[in-house]
């Protein structure tokens, strides 16, 4: 079953927003009753045939994406690209990958056991992207995980959804910086990632970000459930090119930072 571009945007949200309802109350402190413009949107997965970043990149050129940008992390052991539709009112997407030959066997027995339960059948779908985890995962195996890659253990505990959406601070009616968005926000009572600052990047790299911390959301493990860090929010705020146009890539540095959005409030 194919879906338009829109449906599927759609259908991400409300997916999204189902364990981030913090995002929806940031609609509301933000957007004044407006609509929110969505800057971009992040997905995740492992570098394994079938669910790697190219594997799941088609179903966005399909849609009618353009590959723009590559970055690598390589403190995380993460490839990602950016991709950007031909209607520039789409959001982007930023789509990363985990190389998991760099990283332990015992990672990578547990990954693999994990992926074996993934019925193939439903990698033709785009509604792939938001249907969670296909897999029975227990609470030791995660902290096992997230001892070595908090990124893999995520993605252990949630699959396939949105990791985060991203608001487009230039489109804000009511706010003309980061710096204002950010008060507003901790004034309501939101934690904002610390990790590298508060805002991550600045006008000399053509972006500044930053994000939430991941709200908790309870995960039924094998073993009992557990309430662990889920989807976060992330905010940019991109400034205009010798052209005029805003900058549309991505910085790896800042990047790096906001990944760290779903670690837990202790640093973990």
């Amino acid at each position: 079953m194919s879906q338009s571009v829109n449906e599927f945007f759609d259908r991400l949200w409300g997916n999204y927003i189902e364990i981030t309802p913090s995002a929806k109350k940031i609609h509301q402190v933000l957007g004044d009753g407006s609509d929110i413009i969505n800057d971009h949107v992040a997905f995740r997965t492992f570098n394994l045939p079938g669910i790697n970043l190219s594997a799941l990149a088609s179903f966005f050129t399909d849609m009618g994406y353009q590959e723009k940008g590559q970055y690598e992390f390589t403190s995380k052991k993460l490839n990602a690209k950016h991709f950007e539709h031909v209607d520039s009112t789409l959001p982007k997407v930023f789509m990363s990958e985990l190389k998991l030959e760099l990283c332990s066997d015992a990672l990578n027995n547990i990954v693999n056991r994990l992926v074996a339960q993934l019925d193939r059948s439903l990698l033709g779908d785009s509604r792939f992207l938001y249907s969670g985890a296909h897999w029975q995962v227990s609470y030791q195996d995660y902290l096992a995980l997230l001892e070595e890659s908090e990124y893999a253990a995520w993605m252990a505990a949630f699959g396939y959804r949105a990791n985060h959406f991203t608001v487009s601070v230039n489109h804000l009616k009511q706010f003309k910086t980061l710096q204002d968005v950010n008060r507003v926000l901790k004034d309501n009572g939101f934690s904002l990632n610390q990790s590298g600052g508060e805002i991550k990047g600045s006008s000399e790299v053509m972006l500044e970000q930053s994000s939430t911390m991941a709200d908790k959301h309870i995960v039924k493990f094998s073993d009992g459930e557990r309430a662990i860090p889920g989807c976060f929010y992330e905010f940019a705020y991109r400034y205009p090119q010798a052209d005029g146009r805003l900058y549309q890539g991505f910085v790896e540095a800042s990047a790096d930072k906001i990944f760290e959005s779903t670690h837990s409030h202790t640093g973990r």
